[in-house]
């Protein structure tokens, strides 16, 4: 399929964005407050702060196949190989004084002046800002949040609102700026448009064919997840959501004469993105869902309760969750999304987002009869993924399902 009219519209926006970055960084326009994917970024919006993401920094550095110099320099430093590849490419990356940011007129990551995570995914982004911190002398603020959630209680809510409420005045010092009940019900009621407006962008592949694959979620994907909050992701959605929709209608396909859907759950190997979705397409393959992409939907979302609303969000994850609600979840979305099998990627330096490790993908495959495949890869670190190996698997896997297709038609 030809490139998404779209992604022009998305290169300016990520543009405009990274540009912005640099403007508030070098020429003091604004505070610049660094926040993890899924932290309070509507809170930090509302009190006026440039609000950079590491992990969209580090998915670069992994896209663009550099992660690999410069992981060892973070690794020099006492930080293990084993650990979160995005915590050591960032790092290395600031070691080596290298940034792809370059291309958009920053001459490093933006400088911050508060470091604000939230612990709901992992405990290594708070030790990734905790370096950062140490290294500019500048606050390190967040929530810890309780994890493996079975069900999500008020008290659970609560205890994570109290963590965001008790960040504010912290916030409010750096940025100079009163935290004002409009401008956060404001930045809530965008954040959650933008939630919709993706939400209904990737609902486009469960028609069939589909019109775009998670390998195009995961670069369309950008603006909500460093403008979310901001009333410019919500224009580029519009116009990617009008798109989608066209092609749906029309019955153009994101992959030519798609046969088999699949279902993603796990990270990226964001430095084979382009090779895994060749050879999913050569066997006429549309990996149709994911739950990484969708883990950008936040409909918890409530402008009339922001702080609660906020909390909430951030625990009904699929991360925070337990095995029985994620299992659940991945059923539903293999129904929703009519997929044929399940592809889990086990990423090895990201343990709380591998959910292979427990027994689920046999649990899913002998419960709602859908074939599962394991890649072992990584988000960044290459030397973790083997392109021979995960082909042949690929292609093994694929047979397996056309075999039980054929099989199942012969018995009717």
């Amino acid at each position: 399929m030809s490139e998404l009219r779209s992604t022009a519209a998305l290169r300016e926006t990520m543009g405009a964005y990274y540009r912005s970055l640099g403007d508030a960084a070098e020429r003091k326009t604004a505070p610049v407050a660094w926040c993890t994917s899924v932290g309070p970024a509507e809170l930090l919006r509302a009190l006026g702060f440039a609000v950079f993401f590491p992990e969209n920094h580090a998915a670069m550095l992994g896209a663009g196949r550099t992660a690999q110099r410069y992981m060892p320099l973070a690794h020099a430093q006492g930080y293990s190989q084993d650990i979160c590849s995005y915590l050591t490419s960032d790092i290395g990356a600031c070691l080596a004084g290298e940034t792809p940011l370059s291309a958009y007129g920053l001459s490093g990551t933006p400088h911050a002046d508060v470091l604000v995570f939230n612990t709901n995914q992992c405990r290594d982004v708070r030790d990734w800002f905790e370096w950062y911190g140490r290294r500019w002398n500048v606050p390190v603020i967040g929530v810890r949040s309780p994890r493996s959630l079975d069900q999500v209680t008020d008290d659970d809510v609560d205890g994570v609102a109290r963590q965001i409420e008790r960040l504010v005045p912290t916030l409010e010092a750096v940025s100079g700026n009163k935290l004002q009940d409009d401008r956060l019900s404001a930045s809530v009621r965008t954040s959650r448009e933008c939630s919709d407006l993706w939400e209904a962008c990737l609902g486009t592949a469960a028609q069939r064919p589909a019109p775009i694959t998670f390998f195009d979620g995961t670069i369309h994907m950008g603006p909500a997840v460093v403008l979310r909050g901001a009333e410019e992701a919500n224009t580029y959605y519009r116009t990617l959501l009008v798109e989608l929709r066209e092609r749906a209608r029309g019955g153009i396909a994101a992959v030519e004469g798609e046969n088999f859907r699949l279902y993603w759950e796990g990270m990226p190997i964001w430095g084979r993105l382009r090779a895994l979705s060749s050879i999913f397409a050569e066997f006429r393959t549309s990996v149709v869902a994911s739950t990484y992409c969708n883990s950008w939907i936040f409909s918890a979302l409530d402008p009339a309760d922001p702080m609660r609303s906020m909390a909430r969000a951030s625990l009904e994850l699929f991360i925070v969750r337990s095995e029985g609600p994620k299992e659940r979840y991945i059923e539903e979305m293999a129904e929703r999304y009519g997929v044929d099998g399940i592809v889990f990627h086990d990423c090895r330096t990201c343990p709380n987002n591998s959910n292979t490790r427990y027994g689920m993908p046999r649990r899913i495959a002998e419960r709602v009869g859908i074939p599962t495949l394991t890649l072992d890869g990584d988000v960044n670190d290459l030397r973790c993924f083997s392109d021979e190996q995960s082909r042949t698997n690929v292609e093994g896997f694929i047979e397996q399902i056309a075999d039980a297709r054929s099989a199942s038609r012969a018995a009717r």
